[in-house]
């Protein structure tokens, strides 16, 4: 039998992109009367709205109307949320503003010169309000109440306790602690925002085309907010969306006030974001505040820990938020051994921009106070860091390996990775160059970091963020279903249709391999549809592009859809060949009795025959070839009454090894190599493989070297464009070095895990924990991102007045 799973097929979606003939959102065609947005935004971080004066604005030539807050109102209902906390958001401020960049008015017009023109004439009278916008000071008695009904910062608020936490804490050798902050960065795909939103009066239905990338159980969201049935929401999500990152879930309050404005504008809508738009008033990733203790042994071993970690939302929290803190508490304790946790979360609100999903979600502010705990109990112990990490690591003997928040690893070899990495990265040869560099003057640092990266989120982590009594009252959430739709036609050929909306990963490419290898046809006679229609796609509350699910999930819905596909042929063949059907097997589009292989019988004539000749079918076989299969996978139940959680299918690992050396004289860290080692289980196509690797990373680099949402504070926003929030680029990239081992899952049928975002969680803390390999004899601890070279070089200052 052919094998085409696992080899490195070049993608079959850069014909397309390289030659200019995707299929964007800015590409679809529009009916001939569409109108197009421009948003009139917020200049002020927290303020109530006095009065909004559109006279002016209406009266330009070509504006077509003008819609608040309080027109839209009548329409919608706040978006519903995934916590008890009765925070209302909606699209567009109503009666107050509570971030910098906020919709308060939006015009429309017969095209974006006009509209943007009319929208400088909206003339908004504020109130304005003392903001916050630390994270900690949010929470205090005295701080300012963004939401006057919540009568506090705080939207959620959970504690949880596993395995025997006190006990470890009282056997302890010492008790290592410290405070860690994660900063707010976000990514920056080519492709913004992008909507066209229709109304159809006749109908009372909404037909909204948007580069959104799921979950869609935020179609849901969106039509409870919209006050229609979920069928009378139509949302179309093109082939191509020009890269998301886990950002463009954000676009979703944009459809609805797109698809709103259109109702009352009686017109269809075309909103496309810029730049600015996108920085200031998309979404971003979660900042976050850690406060880690470790119980630890004299030799390394760590019995507990305890963690408290504050998650700012931004000015309100909406769907999937609180996830960010939720979505990683399977692998809480990462891809240590260590059985007793406490956690106590909290989820509060500033005068930011709202957050939601970004690329390594929740990861990078896990693994950033963890890994950065771990290297400080080896210096507190005067031990190797790469001694505490195999002290700590999990063995191979324990998979599947249960963790104390409720975690089922499904497998691995974490220490034949780990010893991969300091091999590949000839770690203590490094160390003997460290000290003569030392010697020199020069500032070299090495820098490990081990990390558990999960894929294919269970639907039912989201409900973590509530008590079991508030989820006893409620309908239990479990799953990761996804789906996938294969039909042949009456010469053979194949149509796959995926609901999992790429946006650049390579879905097509490998969903092709999989039919292939399954049927025994070449890629070539397989198209891949990717576009998705929440109207006539096959599609779960779970679809989407988000948590490497693919690898897991949208794979197994496509093998196994497959297979259904297959099982009819050889049923057809089987009846035509007159031979049992476990006596047929197919190879190069043919099928053969196993047992007599001059009995043949071809693919494509079991299809034609299925389509041309359906009176010719077993009795009771319906006509055509069109198989639609829903997968998920067993292992995601929903929480128990102990806050066990398996938050995730699978599990991956990765092991990092980073060295750098620091200029004294200015700060900046040079990157030397990068060393990383996954293991992803089996691997389906090694070349889309290796690229998801190295954009992760450079997603990780930016987050530990250059970006940063910053405001002051006072609430103003201070990086709005490529100006001031930097980004890498190709001159910034370092040698990169990537392996992999295999250790396949017996989760999912593939073998196969999510990878692509382990390096986003990864790389934060292993430059960290470089940088403070490096600073070491200076007595600096890093323990705050990003380390540009302006606060390298002033934590150096500091340290040689403070010594001088």
């Amino acid at each position: 039998m052919n094998t085409v799973i696992g080899n490195p097929l070049p993608r079959v979606e850069d014909a397309r992109l390289l030659t200019g003939q995707g299929k964007y959102i800015d590409d679809l065609g529009t009916p001939g009367n569409t109108a197009q947005a421009a948003i009139v935004r917020s200049s002020y971080p927290h303020a109530y709205i006095q009065s909004i004066d559109i006279t002016e604005a209406l009266s330009v030539p070509g504006v077509k109307g003008v819609i608040t807050g309080k027109d839209v109102q009548t329409y919608l209902n706040p978006f519903s949320v995934g916590v008890s906390t009765p925070v209302k958001y909606y699209p567009i401020a109503i009666d107050k503003v509570r971030y910098v960049g906020e919709p308060v008015a939006v015009v429309i017009a017969k095209n974006r010169y006009i509209a943007e023109d009319a929208a400088e004439l909206v003339k908004v009278k504020y109130e304005t309000l003392e903001p916050i916008v630390d994270i900690e000071k949010s929470i205090e008695e005295d701080a300012p109440i963004l939401h006057e009904n919540v009568g506090s910062n705080i939207a959620n608020h959970r504690n949880f306790h596993y395995g025997n936490v006190d006990q470890a804490f009282n056997d302890a050798d010492r008790i290592i602690k410290h405070k860690f902050n994660f900063p707010k960065y976000t990514a920056t795909p080519i492709e913004t925002y992008g909507i066209i939103a229709q109304y159809e009066s006749s109908s009372d239905q909404y037909t909204i085309q948007a580069n959104f990338h799921g979950p869609f159980i935020i179609q849901s969201v969106m039509a409870g907010a919209l006050k229609i049935p979920s069928n009378r929401l139509r949302i179309i999500v093109p082939k191509d969306i020009g890269g998301s990152y886990g950002i463009k879930a954000g676009t979703f309050p944009y459809m609805v006030l797109c698809a709103v404005a259109s109702r009352i504008i009686g017109c269809p809508v075309k909103w496309i974001e810029d730049r600015q738009e996108h920085l200031s008033a998309s979404s971003s990733g979660t900042d976050r505040v850690t406060y880690i203790e470790a119980a630890v042994k004299e030799d390394g071993k760590v019995l507990g820990l305890k963690m408290k970690m504050i998650d700012n939302v931004g000015a309100y929290i909406r769907a999937p938020e609180p996830a960010c803190l939720y979505r990683t508490h399977a692998n809480s304790t990462g891809a240590y051994d260590i059985p007793n946790l406490m956690i106590d979360g909290y989820v509060v609100m500033t005068n930011k921009l709202p957050t939601g999903l970004i690329r390594g979600y929740g990861g990078q502010e896990l693994y950033f106070p963890l890994e950065r705990i771990m290297q400080m109990i080896a210096f507190d112990l005067g031990l190797d860091p790469a001694e505490v990490i195999q002290k700590n690591l999990i063995k191979a003997e324990q998979f599947p390996y249960h963790t104390a928040s409720g975690g089922i690893y499904d497998s691995g070899d974490y220490e034949k990775a780990f010893h991969l990495a300091l091999d590949t990265g000839k770690y203590q040869e490094f160390r003997q160059k460290q000290e003569e560099a030392r010697r020199k003057g020069k500032i070299f640092g090495v820098g490990l970091a081990c990390i558990v990266e999960p894929s294919g989120s269970n639907m039912g982590y989201i409900t973590i963020a509530l008590t079991p009594e508030e989820r006893a009252a409620s309908l239990p959430k479990s799953g990761a279903s996804e789906a996938a739709t294969i039909s042949m036609d009456p010469m053979g050929s194949v149509n796959v249709r995926i609901s999992t909306t790429p946006s650049g990963q390579g879905h097509e490419t490998v969903a092709a391999q999989i039919v292939s290898d399954v049927l025994q046809i070449p890629t070539e006679q397989i198209n891949v549809v990717a576009e998705l229609d929440t109207s006539t796609s096959a599609w779960s509350i779970a679809s989407g592009s988000y948590s490497s699910r693919f690898a897991s999930l949208g794979s197994s819905a496509v093998y196994y859809a497959a297979h259904k596909v297959r099982e009819k042929i050889l049923k057809i063949a089987a009846h035509h060949l007159q031979v049992a059907e476990d006596d047929l097997t197919i190879e190069n589009a043919s099928i053969y009795s196993k047992a007599d292989p001059s009995k043949k019988y071809s693919v494509k004539r079991a299809a034609g025959s299925a389509h041309w000749n359906p009176m010719s079918l077993p009795e009771g076989m319906e006509p055509g070839i069109y198989e639609t299969y829903f997968y998920t996978a067993k292992k995601a139940e929903a929480p128990d009454e102990n806050d066990l959680i398996n938050s995730s299918v699978t599990y991956g690992f990765v092991a990092d090894l980073v060295t750098v050396e620091i200029d004294p004289e200015t700060g900046e860290v040079n990157i030397l190599d990068y060393i990383t080692i996954h293991d992803a289980g089996k691997l389906l196509n090694p070349l889309i493989v290796d690229g998801q690797i190295f954009g992760g990373l450079v997603h990780g680099l930016g987050g530990a070297l250059y970006e940063e949402l910053a405001y002051d504070e006072k609430g103003q926003f201070l990086t709005g464009s490529f100006m001031d929030y930097l980004v890498p680029t190709a001159p910034e990239i370092p040698n990169i070095t990537i392996k992999h081992i295999e250790s396949p899952s017996p989760v999912t049928p593939l073998g196969a895990k999510g990878l692509g975002e382990g390096n986003t969680m990864s790389a934060p803390v292993a430059i960290a924990n470089a940088v403070s390999d490096a600073l070491k004899p200076y007595q600096i601890t890093i323990d705050s991102l990003p380390l540009s070279p302006n606060k390298i070089w002033n934590l150096l200052s500091e340290q040689k007045v403070t010594n001088s």
